[in-house]
């Protein structure tokens, strides 16, 4: 996979400022983090935390941390056609508020991941891509990008990844920071938390070349 140079607001500026906002949010949210750990326990039992690989920076797999939202699948299969019957109301308010992703911030911390930048999706992907679309790792994944801020799951697979590789292309401090503040806006907005109809965002598997 092409590596991308780093820029200078990228070589400079950009690691060290995820790595003091990921420490900073760590300390102000430590009671949130607390609190909703003792929830997830009490409604939804061990583990508390959802660990899975993803892809970073030039498909470097990683481990990714989040907070459960969902019941043990049965019989230990996952089938995405049980998210429904899995994703509890309390799993759902998780979703909706992204307090889900705050276990994040300790991959923000260990340079896994970025405060802003494509979200890591599922290693399966990495082959289903096309030659555009794979442009979205030659960055660090981000807690959240321009595909959150635009629809979130809302939005088709093809819209969300022509947004990621925007972003690959356009990295600028400011553009950043204005990433951030409309995160918080959508977050509280509660916009695109799930695909029409799907209680999850569908899996991807490809996309079709029209003739």
């Amino acid at each position: 996979m092409k590596h991308k140079p780093y820029g200078l607001y990228e070589k400079y500026i950009k690691r060290l400022q995820d790595f003091l906002c990921a420490l900073l949010a760590i300390i102000v949210f430590s009671p949130v983090l607390l609190i909703v750990a003792i929830l997830v326990r009490i409604k939804l039992g061990s583990p508390i935390l959802f660990t899975q690989k993803r892809p970073g920076r030039n498909g470097r797999i990683f481990k990714l941390y989040k907070f459960r939202t969902m019941l043990p699948p049965k019989d230990g299969v996952i089938d995405s056609s049980q998210d429904a019957t899995r994703l509890t109301s309390f799993g759902r308010k998780l979703r909706a508020s992204s307090l889900d992703e705050l276990p994040e911030l300790f991959n923000m911390l260990k340079g896994d991941m970025a405060v802003v930048g494509p979200r890591p999706l599922l290693v399966q992907y990495l082959d289903r891509y096309n030659q555009q679309q794979a442009r979205r790792h030659e960055v660090r994944p981000g807690f959240t990008g321009l595909a959150q801020v635009h629809g979130r799951n809302a939005i088709s697979w093809e819209e969300k990844f022509d947004w990621d590789v925007k972003y690959v292309d356009h990295i600028t401090f400011f553009g950043d920071w204005k990433i951030i503040f409309e995160t918080v806006y959508v977050v509280l907005k509660r916009k695109g938390i799930s695909a029409a109809g799907e209680a999850t965002m569908e899996e991807f598997m490809g996309t079709e070349i029209k003739q």
